[in-house]
């Protein structure tokens, strides 16, 4: 362990402790992480979420909101000065102005700060005043925790499992380039910097092609959101075979720059926001998978499985600041869930759960409580049924985001059983047997909202009350 590292836990400590004593003693703040890989809605179910939070008509799941506990709801200066505002009216906006559309997706961290004024529950009512809890969202995106693995990683051993993933059936045919590339290059030769770049670019292009098929597991994560470290030598390198890598050389020059990648990037990242977060939601789009066929069903999972490994689950109290904070509520969200007609959302909520089976026992048995579901966080479709040959048929209707025009959609019917979808999924099956999964993607629809209502939504109070029903009392 370096002085540094030792330093920055040290200091960490000091922090957690601080914050220990100010939430027992003063304001409860509850620290909520959301994430989720590409297009799983994380801008989404934080906008609807506050909005909800703010006007909760819509929110009966939610205890303190239908016992009328919640007295005031109102957005606050966040506590973190050098992280960017969650632009929350600018989404909102976007998401029920006269011309709704979806909002930009997240690309960096933000945070914001909302703080519910609420009366305690049964007999403390009649001896407490009602207390502010804070909540804080941090936004981030799920590639980002694909990184956290590396902390633990040497070049060489993620180089290994880099190349080897790259050569799974699935992926060859993106990593094509890239692995051509590798056959000639020798790591042990002098560094040339337009063959680093060149080999880093096609690396790049590789997991961008991945990602853009449907494939969930692509990291370095800043490989696909490089900001303002776009072009610098901490994003130009790429896995390489093994080797000694003598002095000035190719390969060394690379397991350096692997190595500021983590001190740099990944490393910071874990200190300042995810090691801080004390309740988590991870939002994925598990029917855009199921679409994708059975190779990206896999690819989630594993995904989701790495994901999770990097919580450090448990329960938080004044003297677990002194280890440490630990993630005490996880929730696993497939979103979307407007995309099905009601009938198929228990099957939805099951493949969700079959997904993270092995990652959330884990999770649960060191103390975390978790859950799964299925939710929209802004509803974009309504509920029709028609009859087609003689069969009955659930459907969903909405403006199409193609054409804007409206349409109704039968996605095929889910499987009760996860099973016949994981199945195919871990025996590197190309394509579904018994089945299609269709997907369309719907815009926002219009609303027009009332006096004390948010946004339109699945389940979303359900969602708000396991995550932090229980500090509302």
């Amino acid at each position: 362990m370096g002085i540094g590292t030792l330093i920055d836990g040290v200091t960490r400590q000091v922090e957690l402790i601080s914050d220990g004593v100010s939430e027992t003693l003063f304001e409860p703040v509850i620290r909520l992480g959301v994430t989720g890989l590409s297009r799983a809605g994380k801008t989404v179910f934080i906008t609807s979420l506050v909005a909800n939070l703010l006007d909760r008509g819509r929110m009966p799941a939610l205890q303190a909101a239908s016992q009328g506990r919640i007295e005031s709801a109102f957005l606050q200066p966040q506590p973190d000065d050098l992280v960017p505002r969650f632009e929350y009216e600018k989404h909102l906006s976007a998401m029920t102005g006269p011309n709704p559309h979806w909002p930009e997706s997240t690309r960096a961290i933000s945070q914001l700060r909302l703080s519910l004024r609420v009366a305690p529950a049964g007999v403390l009512s009649a001896i407490k005043s009602a207390r502010t809890v804070h909540i804080d969202i941090v936004d981030y995106p799920g590639e980002w925790l694909l990184d956290l693995p590396l902390m633990e990683q040497s070049f060489e051993q993620w180089s290994q499992g880099a190349i080897a993933l790259a050569q799974k059936p699935s992926r060859a045919p993106f990593a094509a380039e890239w692995l051509a590339l590798l056959e000639l290059v020798d790591p042990e030769v002098e560094l040339d910097e337009p063959q680093a770049q060149k080999l880093a670019a096609a690396f790049t292009a590789y997991l961008q092609a991945a990602r853009e098929s449907g494939l969930s597991a692509c990291a370095p994560g800043r490989f696909l959101m490089p900001g303002d470290l776009a072009g610098s030598p901490a994003l130009t390198f790429a896995p390489l075979p093994a080797g000694k890598y003598p002095r000035n050389s190719l390969g060394r020059a690379f397991a350096r720059r692997y190595e500021t990648y983590k001190s740099g990037v990944v490393r910071p990242f874990f200190r300042d926001h995810f090691s801080r977060i004390d309740r988590q939601v991870v939002l994925v789009d598990a029917l855009g998978a199921i679409h994708a066929g059975p190779q990206a069903v896999g690819d989630l999972r594993d995904a989701l499985a790495d994901i999770l490994s990097c919580f450090k689950t448990g329960r938080n109290g004044f003297l677990s600041a002194l280890r440490g904070k630990s993630v005490e509520r996880i929730l696993f969200a497939a979103t979307k869930a407007d995309h099905l007609h009601h009938h198929q959302h228990p099957a939805l909520t099951a493949i969700m759960g079959a997904l993270v089976r092995s990652a959330r026992d884990k999770a649960t048995y060191q103390g975390a409580q978790t859950d799964a579901m299925a939710l929209a966080s802004l509803r974009a479709t309504v509920e029709e049924t028609r009859s087609h040959d003689g069969e009955t048929l659930d459907l969903v209707r909405g403006k199409l985001l193609s054409t804007g025009k409206q349409a109704a959609m039968y996605p095929g019917r889910l499987p009760e059983d996860p099973a016949v979808l994981l199945k195919p999924a871990e025996q590197g099956a190309e394509r579904w047997l018994d089945n299609d999964y269709a997907i369309m993607g719907f815009a926002p629809a219009e609303v027009s909202l009332k006096a004390g209502d948010g946004p339109p939504h699945i389940r979303l109070d359900r969602a708000a009350e396991f995550l932090i029903g229980d500090r509302l009392i």
